[in-house]
């Protein structure tokens, strides 16, 4: 592409003349613009003598006459050009004659940063005057996808910007391919981050993101003969035009040491081992509020200087060794932890986040407003009322003992003072039922490395379950399970750490938030009932909807305005249109649209050649057993097997799409992705079956892919085994765009079918409650072998090489786990009370028959294109209620106790007297000491 640039050059409409003027003037005199009070004082016009000796003297007090309202904004087309003029000659330093489309992306990112700056000043001064509680939302991930897009719709700038490119002769969608993917997240986790970050701004929040930078994200997946390969993900090779250093609030972490008493009997941490974290700002724009909230990442430093001694006498490796062993912390997400150094690195990197964070949050509370007058006390009773702290699941739950240390150790408090403090300022949200997820921390490892804080967590611990004995006393057992130092088992438990450390426990879904109180934290519930809530997913229509599929956003709008954008409860509307046949052609005309689209980007990146008259069957998604794609792979072997026994078979021609990453030392994922690609090389190879199947596996699957493939699904695969996905997210991507779901009564699949309506969506299988049953009750999966053909044909082709000729034992692993669940192993979890009944076996094979039959009922309504239409438009209609912006008021009201507002910020260079009063007001506020907030 960087040549296909080249070849265009000559058409360009970018010069270094406006550029040049900017800089040094016209050499006219220019009165058109006279400066206010608040421009830069005694500045020499382009008329007079730059070298004369006279030196103007600097003002002796008051505010510097410095101010963002003299800083022109992307107003019109010509100042877009003028501007991104600039950028590529004076910031990238290249002219239209060497420059190529990274060139060009990178120009019109400043430019768009530009815009973007002036709000964000304007939004943390807004925050400091206004003195609001604010909100940290601490995460391992935020799935943030691209960003120049997103920056254009929420700033109102994208037809501006796309006009201008347009008359530079660029496309501004070519342009967009360029940006990295922002490599800081893998799955829904991360990407719920990120819708709530855009929710917070969206609302008026004074919200932000705590995360880490990682140098090479979780991998960049390439599929190489059907094996994942992890590669780097360098995301950050080409430098990232959005992000803002800030080495001046880097901070000291601690690791290893020991503790001591000092001569007052106080607790202190000596001979730790130092690392430095580094910040970085990323930017986060509200729609079409002037509101610019922060994603503060943070990156590992070494402590000290490079050592020139060591590298001088030649001892290179000796050198750089302290810097790479440290910055080893934020190479990449989720290292693997197969092994004691892989757990180590993961500790270290969850406790960097938390420890990082919290002396940033520490320091901007202690610089707010309300303690900028010098007589006024630091009071940390205030903290809070000041402050909220949401950690999105286990992994920042070292939240609890690094605030509690910091209080006590570093400022000074009592113990009991702290808790209080610690668990009114703390709230948790649980994002999954599965083990491997409440993390679980090796004794030994951890006092090893975190001595104080397994001094704290220890002292947590007895306060907690000296509550437990008061209210049952006598029952040890209780005791036993809920505590948070598993002495049995030697590990910490930090899913109970969160729990009894936060003041509320939420779950992300109405069933998973049940089970959450009637199984993994039943005891926890009991004690404290009150402090469980569910607050259900939700996800950004501005991306998800307004940005990646501007078509059906036109549609919508054409019906009902564009109100849906900030409130989605808004699209319940379209119900109205049902019977309107003009409508649904165009829905059914937007959908093929789309999946032309996609077929493009099919041939053109992945050299696949697909059918747009084809039903496009999609899962995309994390690999995992419990997600169960392999429940979709036994269907895709069935329907090959039909079409080749009975060519003649009326069938819907389908494409079947996946895409997702297995983590690294997940081997049995890993094996899945390999039978998927094998089963869809026979597939492909078969000229029998033509289009009328066709089945493929995207490597890399991420943000931007997703949003290139969701607006064209017809029919969402979200089948785990039901009482195991927590929420999930995609199901809601995939409905608002207009997707039929084929599902389990699971995570948010349950409440999308309350709100639709059980007649258009596909439910199947098992219910929670018949799950437990048929464990109960001993599932034998050797009997629905036994029972179904087609399934035992299936499993066999499988088991004997029919997929792997080259290997016929390659895929022996997953007939065993399908075939071999230890029903003696679940008994005894059973008789030891301890709930990991539900993960051992995700019983494929007893909701396969009812899956084929709900696959029947997709095929018989997609041949009535117009009713599958009718149900595709009441999936949209019905959507409202999974909005993020929906579930972040909740978290608002319920937990946060702050209120969003609907209030617009000025524009940072309003000049109507009355906002430029109000500006002035904020700016002039600030002056009289050194703000130390941001």
């Amino acid at each position: 592409m960087e040549q296909q640039a080249k070849s265009a050059l000559k058409t360009v409409q970018v010069t270094v003349t406006d550029g040049i003027k900017d800089i040094i003037g016209s050499g006219k005199e220019d009165k058109s613009n006279e400066q206010d009070s608040s421009s830069v004082a005694d500045e020499p016009t382009s008329s007079e003598n730059n070298t004369t000796k006279k030196v103007s003297k600097p003002r002796d007090s008051g505010p510097k006459q410095i101010s963002i309202r003299e800083i022109p904004m992307l107003e019109n087309v010509q100042e877009v050009k003028k501007i991104f003029n600039r950028h590529l000659h004076f910031t990238v330093v290249k002219d239209r004659d060497i420059a190529s489309n990274r060139d060009y992306y990178t120009s019109t990112a400043y430019t768009v940063r530009d815009h973007l700056v002036g709000r964000w000043i304007r939004t943390n001064q807004y925050h400091f005057e206004n003195d609001e509680k604010r909100v940290y939302y601490l995460s391992l991930e935020f799935h943030m996808g691209r960003a120049l897009s997103n920056c254009l719709i929420n700033l109102g700038i994208k037809n501006t910007v796309d006009k201008a490119l347009c008359q530079m002769g660029f496309n501004i969608e070519e342009l967009e391919e360029y940006e990295s993917d922002a490599a800081l997240g893998n799955g829904g986790l991360g990407r719920l981050a990120a819708c709530y970050l855009d929710s917070m701004a969206t609302l008026g929040l004074a919200g932000y993101g705590y995360g880490l930078r990682y140098d090479y994200g979780i991998f960049a997946q390439r599929i190489k003969d059907g094996y994942q390969d992890e590669c780097p993900e360098n995301w950050l090779k080409f430098a990232n035009p959005w992000e803002i250093g800030r080495p001046e609030h880097l901070v000291p972490i601690q690791f290893y040491g020991n503790v001591i008493n000092d001569e007052n009997g106080k607790k202190k941490w000596i001979n730790a081992d130092i690392v430095h974290a580094m910040p970085y700002d990323l930017p986060i724009p509200g729609y079409n509020n002037n509101t610019v909230n922060t994603l503060r990442l943070w990156s590992a430093k070494a402590r000290g200087e490079f050592n020139f001694q060591l590298f001088n006498a030649g001892d290179y490796i000796r050198a750089v060794a302290e810097e790479s062993l440290t910055e080893n912390i934020t190479r990449v997400l989720y290292p693997n932890d197969n092994f004691d150094k892989g757990k180590i690195l993961r500790l270290k990197q969850e406790y960097f986040l938390v420890s990082a964070s919290l002396q940033d949050i520490i320091r901007r509370f202690k610089n707010s407003k309300l303690f900028s007058n010098t007589n006024n006390k630091i009071d940390f009773k205030l903290f809070p009322e000041k402050v909220a702290l949401q950690l999105n699941d286990t992994h920042p739950t070292l939240t609890i003992a690094e605030l509690m240390r910091l209080l006590i150790d570093e400022e000074n408090l009592e113990w009991n003072q702290a808790f209080d403090i610690t668990t009114k300022s703390v709230a948790y949200t649980n994002h999954t039922l599965l083990p491997e997820a409440l993390e679980r921390w090796p004794i030994e490892m951890f006092k090893n490395l975190l001595p104080r804080h397994f001094e704290i967590i220890t002292d947590i611990n007895s306060h907690h379950l000296d509550l437990v004995r008061k209210k049952w006393p006598g029952d040890e057992e209780r005791v036993k399970r809920m505590s948070i130092i598993q002495d049995e088992q030697q590990i910490v438990h930090m899913g109970y750490l969160s729990v009894v450390g936060s003041h509320v426990v939420n779950g992300v879904a109405q069933l998973h938030s049940n089970l959450l109180k009637s199984t993994i934290f039943k005891d926890f519930y009991e004690l404290n009932p009150e402090k469980f809530q569910n607050k259900t997913n939700g996800i950004t229509p501005r991306r998800w909807l307004l940005s990646c599929n501007p078509d059906l956003s036109e549609l919508i709008a054409s019906k009902i305005g564009d109100d849906w954008i900030t409130d989605l409860s808004e699209l319940s509307k379209l119900r109205d249109y049902i019977d309107d046949e003009q409508f649904i052609r165009d829905l059914q005309q937007v959908k093929f649209e789309n999946k032309k689209r996609l077929v493009k980007v099919l041939e053109k990146d992945f050299k696949i050649k697909a059918n747009a008259d084809t039903i496009f069957d999609v899962q995309v998604k994390r690999i995992h057993e419990y997600k169960r794609q392999l429940l979709n792979c036994l269907h895709i072997i069935t329907l090959y097997n039909r079409i080749k026994d009975n060519p003649d078979i009326d069938t819907v021609p389908r494409t079947v799409i996946f895409g997702g990453k297995a983590a690294p030392g997940y081997q049995t994922a890993k094996l899945i992705i390999k039978l998927i690609c094998n089963v869809a090389r026979t597939v492909s190879n078969d000229s029998a079956i033509g289009d009328r199947l066709k089945v493929m596996f995207l490597e890399n699957y991420r943000v931007s892919l997703a949003e290139k493939i969701i607006p064209a699904v017809d029919l969402s695969e979200q089948i785990s085994l039901a009482g195991l996905e927590a929420s999930g997210t995609g199901n809601m991507k995939m409905m608002l765009n207009g997707a039929l779901t084929i599902g389990t009564y699971d995570g948010a699949n349950v409440e999308m079918d309350e709100e639709v309506g059980r007649d258009n969506i596909f439910i199947f299988g098992m219910t929670v409650e018949e799950v437990h049953a048929l464990r109960e009750k001993g599932y034998n999966s050797k009997e629905y072998y036994e029972r179904e053909p087609e399934l035992k044909r299936a499993l066999d082709q499988i088991r004997d090489g029919f997929f792997s000729p080259e290997d016929p034992n390659l895929f022996a692993d997953i007939i065993k786990s399908l075939l071999e669940s230890n029903d003696r192993q679940v008994k005894r979890l059973l008789s030891n009370k301890i709930f990991l009944i539900l993960f051992y076996s995700y019983m494929l094979l007893a909701d396969y028959a009812e899956y084929l039959k709900a696959q029947e009922r997709v095929e018989q309504l997609y041949k009535n294109q117009t009713e599958w239409t009718k149900k595709c438009l009441l999936n949209i209609a019905a959507a409202g209620k999974f909005s993020s912006d929906r579930a972040i008021r909740e978290y608002a009201k319920d937990i946060w106790n702050v209120k969003p507002s609907i209030q617009k910020l000025p524009e940072p260079h309003h000049s109507r007297p009355g906002i430029k009063h109000e500006i002035e007001k904020i700016e002039m506020a600030q002056f009289g000491a050194q703000r130390e907030d941001y």
